[in-house]
Formats: structure tokens, sequence, C-alpha cells
């Protein structure tokens, strides 16, 4: 699997691999399990063309089945936001970087938050998702080592996000349709408020 990125010619220069948009197979594909079907070097490769890939694009998160991989391993990393408020309400800190491989989350509690999001593989639109103020992370890192951990905030959005997309799910099965906007004028003012209030307003959509 990750030959086909690594010897296909189809990386740029820089290391950085295409990402595959909505209407392509392996974003609605259930990923395979990962097992250890990669060599160690070629594992190692697989993920640096991943964190290459999502901080060019940028992004947050990147999925292996955006990569047109539907193996489940996904890369995460969240410089987090220099907007106080943002941090504050949207319960956003940074991320380190990191791999799951693997992973299922559960939600811990009723507890629900309604936010823009985007994806890499959905270009040029956001929507409203309201999703779990925190989970239970569970699955493994890169090396094997268990991972089994309550996740809240930004980071727990961004877990989900990642997770769905290896159950062949994207953000806009789960969106506030009403609330879908072009990253325009308008998207963008949207999505620069700390909440989707004004959108809810002007768009007519509620807020869970």
């Amino acid at each position: 699997m990750a030959l086909w990125i690594i010897e296909s010619g189809t990386r740029s220069p820089e290391g950085v691999a295409p990402i595959v948009q909505a209407g392509h197979p392996a974003l609605r594909t259930v990923a395979t399990p990962y097992d250890g079907q990669l060599s160690d070097e070629e594992l190692t490769a697989l993920l640096d063309v991943m964190h290459r890939t999502m901080r060019a694009a940028p992004g947050v998160g990147l999925a292996a089945p955006q990569l047109g991989l539907p193996v489940a391993i996904a890369v995460l990393e969240d410089p987090g936001t220099v907007l106080e408020e943002h941090a504050q309400v949207r319960e956003r800190e940074p991320l380190p970087y990191r791999v799951l491989v693997n992973p299922r989350y559960t939600p811990v509690g009723d507890e629900r938050a309604a936010f823009y999001e985007g994806c890499l593989s959905v270009v040029g639109y956001q929507a409203v998702v309201a999703r779990a103020r925190h989970v239970h992370l569970t699955g493994t890192d890169e090396s094997g080592a268990a991972v089994d951990e309550i996740v809240g905030g930004w980071s727990a959005r961004i877990v989900q996000h990642e997770t769905d997309h290896l159950a062949g799910t994207l953000y806009l099965d789960r969106a506030e349709l009403r609330s879908l906007a072009a990253t325009d004028d308008f998207g963008a003012r949207w999505a620069a408020e700390p909440t989707p209030a004004a959108a809810a307003r002007a768009l007519g959509f509620g807020l869970d």
C-alpha cells in the first residue's frame, strides 16, 4: 500500500501525496484493519508521506483513505489557534503529532458541541457538525502500544472526524446541511465566528 505512494511517481518533490476528493470509492469503504501488512520501513515511509501531506494542505488530520488507501491508519496534529476567544469557546488546545492505528471512539456523556468543520477531501465547503464533547478513544499507535484515553474539546472533534473516515463516513453525513457554506466571503465569515450562532440565525438552522 505504501509502495503505491512512494514508488508510483504520484508524490511531488516535497514528498506530498494527492488527496482524493469526495466521490472516490476509498472514502466510502470501511478501511481494512492494520495488522502488520507493511514492513517497518514501508510503514515509516507511509506515515512520513501522510504527515507531510497533512501539513502542506494544511490540515489537522489525515486518514489513509484520503490518499486512496483504505487501511485503518490516521495522523493528527493541531497547532491550536492564536485567538484566545476561539481557543476558550472551542476548547482548542495544541494537539502534538500522533498516529492512530485501528482507532475507535465512543461518546462519553451526553454533551455535544456544534461548530463548523471542513475536510481536505471536500474542498471548498464547510458545514456545522454537532459532535460529542468528550470521547473514549481506543486503538494503538504506530509502534503497537495501546491507546486508551479520554479526549475532549477540539481534539475530540479531530479524533471523531478522522476515525469516521476509516468507517467510510464523511463529515457531511453528520452535518446540519442548512449550514453548508462555500469557502468564500460568507463561508469565511461564518467559520471565523467563535460559534456558529450568527450562521444559524442567518441560514435558519438549530444548534445542538
